[in-house]
């Protein structure tokens, strides 16, 4: 974890159970899921479960996009940022199934084609994240997202 950071989002009850609530974790804690924002007392937000798209107009919901990642992208817009780095962000299973490895007992892996959902649905909110003036800069080395410009972690946080 990261405990500079402002904002904790994980979509899950089965990731909040594992990490024990993120207790150590001193900034917002978010969740979409009703019964881990009571159990863990986070802060909890809408999702639109069949929307693949980037929720702007209404804040506190966010769109699915079949991952939390695009849900932490959804509420760091809303919450106006104005340039996001993705690290982790590398949406494939050939070189393992995900960059820290599997998840623990009761938290579901990926497949090919969730996957390739969470690639469009990334690659697809580039347009929009661009016309809002939104920089994205993608830092996963080995990433398949193909719409956001790439570069190492020390050039992202040096621009």
């Amino acid at each position: 974890m990261a405990p500079w950071a402002d904002v904790l989002y994980a979509h899950d009850l089965a990731w909040w159970n594992a990490a024990s609530g993120a207790s150590q974790f001193a900034g917002l804690k978010i969740s979409q899921d009703p019964v881990a924002a009571s159990q863990w007392g986070l802060r909890r937000v809408a999702l639109e479960r069949g929307s693949d798209r980037l929720q702007l107009d209404r804040p506190g919901t966010i769109g699915s996009g079949g991952n939390s990642g695009f849900q932490a992208l959804n509420l760091a817009v809303q919450f106006g940022a104005r340039k996001v780095i993705l690290v982790g962000y590398d949406m494939r299973i050939d070189l393992g199934v995900h960059w820290h490895g599997k998840h623990p007992r009761l938290m579901n892996n990926p497949s090919t084609k969730n996957v390739e959902r969470w690639r469009r649905c990334l690659d697809n909110a580039a347009e929009m994240l661009a016309h809002l003036g939104i920089a994205v800069i993608n830092c996963s080395p080995v990433s398949t997202l193909s719409r956001f410009p790439k570069m190492s972690l020390e050039e992202a946080l040096a621009c």
